[in-house]
């Protein structure tokens, strides 16, 4: 690590929540002569890349400075009044908690970018694409920034605008009902959310989220805060996945540019669980304890009903949809982290920060596999990537006559590298130990074998048992996505080759080998990540008094 002054360190966060919308608006204006060269629109896709470069650049500099021996208290704080009238500031600052969030985001948009440069998604003008981008980054990067309810409410509500045009404007078939039921399932959620910031605000009289994690609740009454955890978790809960408010990810994830998917699993859905670590947990404790139980039960049925949903798209015959399978592996994997949110525990919130971040990896890895994928071969429809063509019929002698593929049955044997980057994305989803997928899930569910003080034991073992089983039913489902994608079956009888596809290009290669490294690097050495949570989560437990 390096020692960087202070003022170093926030003039470094100030650019990396606001340079990406200085980028946006660069991205709309003429680009300079020099700069054009033969293709203008590719002279806008390379701002797209130069600007996510220079902004996770800044976000790696800002780790390298940060003070790993205090993970636990706020750096590169900048605190500004803003509103004098309602006390609101801009209030900025980054701990062990938000800083691999902060890190995770400025990666996964860089990565995006330069996939983009190379392949496009089919659609308007490469200006509006690359200005939408970034600013959905500025808009990401502040709310896991900003210190201050209302700014981390006007942070989280700016990703919806570029999300929703991203989706209606470069996404696939029915984009348009998808980005209607995103915009308003979020929306809708995002009003009651605000009525219980606003309620918050009020009866404690501040808004600064670091003087309210302090007072750790001390300063509202127990049915205040009861009511601000149902209004604010509502919001939350809609923008994570939480079952039953879920319904509205699979149409985006389906709809959407591959670009889009990884950036809407990869971190969209953490800001909802960053929500309840940075703000219920340590603002208004008595009202999640109240509703802790039912978190934890809402969390298990969404990864039962998440891994039975995958398992129903994943059988031969079903037409179901690869893009709409991970989707809705995203239902079951965000409802370990919420298991561990709601435990209430160092283990469990530990454990659900750690699976936000393997989520993000693992999950935008397969995005980026599954759009090369249908990139290839036109579809992303399971059972014609599976299986070849039935259209053969028996000779006359008896014998089958040629087999006449489609898109061919086995990626292992036509394009070994993508099936074999496949198979591990799958199995890193899975929880295979090893990999960084396995530590969320595994303390997630050891928050849940004991959790915190008044808790119900009996009914979190209960919780912890179906999630335990909900583990069995994801190696189930990936593991046969595994064999009929990539392993694939040719007919007794046909001597025709699968057409072969065009295997990994450099630029696939490059956008998607961090992704794979982190994978097996968090997987390896958790502490490299758990050093870093674990004392801003004790601290936030205790209210900011240890």
């Amino acid at each position: 690590m390096i020692d960087i002054n202070e003022s170093v360190m926030q003039f470094l966060l100030a650019f990396v929540v606001v340079g990406p919308l200085l980028g946006a608006a660069a991205a709309l204006l003429p680009a300079p002569p020099g700069l054009k060269g033969k293709s203008p629109q590719q002279a806008v896709l390379r701002h797209g890349v130069t600007v996510t470069g220079a902004v996770l650049i800044a976000a790696i500099v800002l780790a390298l400075g940060f003070d790993h021996d205090h993970p636990s208290k706020m750096q590169a704080t900048t605190d500004i009044s803003w509103i004098p009238a309602l006390d609101v500031r801009i209030h900025l600052g980054i701990d062990g908690i938000s800083l691999p969030l902060l890190v995770l985001t400025a990666l996964l948009t860089f990565l995006c970018a330069l996939y983009s440069y190379f392949k496009m998604p089919a659609g308007p003008t490469p200006k509006a694409f690359v200005a939408l981008l970034l600013v959905l980054e500025s808009g990401t990067l502040a709310t896991f920034a900003v210190l201050d309810l209302l700014l981390f409410f006007l942070a989280f509500e700016t990703v919806l605008v570029p999300m929703y045009f991203l989706i209606a404007r470069w996404g696939g078939e029915q984009r348009m009902q998808a980005a209607w039921k995103f915009i308003l399932f979020t929306l809708l959620g995002s009003v009651v959310m605000l009525l219980g910031l606003l309620l918050i605000g009020i009866k404690a009289g501040t808004f600064d989220m670091v003087a309210l994690a302090t007072d750790n609740g001390r300063s509202l009454t127990t049915s205040v805060q009861v009511i601000a955890v149902l209004a604010i978790g509502i919001g939350l809960a809609v923008k994570t996945p939480m079952w039953p408010l879920h319904s509205w990810l699979p149409d985006a994830h389906t709809a959407a540019p591959t670009v889009g998917s990884v950036l809407l699993a990869g971190v969209l859905l953490k800001m909802g669980t960053y929500g309840f670590v940075r703000i219920l947990l340590p603002i208004a404790p008595d009202g999640l304890h109240t509703f802790a139980p039912y978190l934890a039960a809402f969390a298990v049925v969404g990864i039962i009903y998440g891994s039975l949903a995958c398992l129903a798209l994943a059988k031969q015959g079903a037409k179901g949809d690869l893009k709409r399978l991970i989707a809705y592996s995203s239902v079951g994997h965000m409802g370990f982290v919420l298991l561990g949110i709601a435990t209430m525990t160092p283990t469990g919130v530990n454990g659900a920060l750690f699976a936000n971040i393997a989520h993000g990896l693992i999950t935008g890895l397969l995005f980026f596999l599954v759009g090369a994928l249908k990139d290839r071969t036109g579809t992303t429809d399971l059972d014609t990537l599976a299986l070849p063509s039935p259209d053969h019929r028996p000779s006359t002698s008896g014998s089958a006559a040629p087999t006449h593929f489609q898109t061919g049955a086995g990626l292992y044997g036509r394009t070994p590298r993508l099936g074999g980057l496949l198979a591990f994305g799958a199995v890193a989803s899975l929880g295979l130990p090893g990999l960084a997928g396995f530590w969320g899930e595994m303390l997630a569910l050891f928050g849940a074998f004991e959790p915190a003080a008044d808790l119900s034991r009996p009914a979190f073992l209960t919780f912890m048992a179906i999630a335990a089983f909900g583990t069995l039913l994801t190696a189930a489902y990936m593991l046969i996505v595994v064999r009929r994608v990539c392993m694939g079956a040719v007919p007794q009888g046909s001597r025709e080759a699968a057409p072969k596809l065009a295997d990994i290009q450099t630029y696939e290669f490059a956008a998607w080998t961090p992704l794979v490294a982190l994978t097996v690097v968090a997987g390896l050495w958790p502490k490299a990540l758990l050093g870093l949570t674990d004392p801003a989560v004790q601290q936030l437990l205790a209210g900011g008094t240890r």
